[in-house]
Parts: C-alpha cells; sequence; structure tokens
C-alpha cells in the first residue's frame, strides 16, 4: 500500500463531512483531525500515516503543508473534494480514519482546539514556537489514550 500524505488522510475527512446536517470542517479543524489520525496511527498501528512534519502554533497541532492550501478559506466550510481515490486507503487506514471522525468529528474547530491545548504533545511543543511534534511524543501520548 502507498504512503499516504497528509492531504490523502485531510481528503478522507473532508468526504465525511455531511453538511446537511451542519457538519463541516474548517481549516483549523481539519488540522486537528489529521493530528489526531497521526496520533492514533503511531500508537495503535506503530507507524504514521504521513510523512508530513506536526508542528506547535499558537492554535494547536499544525501542518504546515496542509495550512497554506486551505489558508484562503479562513473559518469557513472546506469543500468536499470530488475526486478521492479511495482505493490508495486500505480497510485498516479506513477504520482508523472513521474512527477518529467519530470520536473527534463531532466537535468544534476551537473544542478541537482547546482539547489539543491540554495535551502533552502541543504543550511540549509549545514551549518554542513552531515547534515539531515528533512522532516519539505523539507516539508516547496517544499510547496513554488508548489504555483508558
Amino acid at each position: 500500500m502507498a504512503t499516504l500524505t497528509c492531504f490523502d488522510v485531510a481528503n478522507y475527512f473532508l468526504t465525511l463531512a455531511n453538511e446537511d446536517v451542519g457538519d463541516s470542517i474548517s481549516n483549523l479543524k481539519l488540522q486537528k483531525l489529521v493530528y489526531y489520525a497521526q496520533g492514533f496511527s503511531l500508537a495503535l498501528r506503530g507507524r504514521t500515516l504521513f510523512d508530513e512534519t506536526i508542528e506547535a502554533w499558537a492554535h494547536g497541532p499544525a501542518i504546515r503543508e496542509l495550512y497554506h492550501v486551505y489558508k484562503d478559506n479562513g473559518a469557513n466550510a472546506i469543500d468536499k473534494p470530488e475526486d478521492v481515490d479511495f482505493a490508495k486507503y486500505d480497510e485498516d487506514v479506513k477504520s482508523l480514519l472513521n474512527q477518529v471522525y467519530e470520536e473527534y468529528g463531532q466537535f468544534s474547530a476551537w473544542k478541537l482546539r482547546d482539547m489539543s491545548h491540554e495535551e502533552e504533545p502541543w504543550v511540549r511543543g509549545n514551549a518554542k514556537t513552531n515547534k515539531i511534534i515528533t512522532n516519539k511524543d505523539l507516539k508516547k501520548y496517544f499510547l496513554t489514550q488508548i489504555e483508558d
């Protein structure tokens, strides 16, 4: 199975949003969903979903490349992508992403921001602005979240 990118993970989440029931995903919310997916992948599967770096920004964990693609949306909902190739996601990855969305997709962007600000990877990373949140720190923290 080919390695995914943060954009593949983001696109998958964007396809899950149901705007008919008021479910939308802004850039801020998307950043947090992709962060949670990476963390739980490291904890549950022992490997990353994507290679892009997660940094500790003022509004929580963020992937610079992903932010720049959607920054013009501001706080508005991002449109669903129309050309997602679902064949690139194996069943294990789909299950993980669906679980992350079920657990965290229900929250607003600002609730997810506040939640991430309480979590060890961001707290440690935020000691220095835009510091990289390492996969080691992500795995260590998210392992504590699956044991509960």
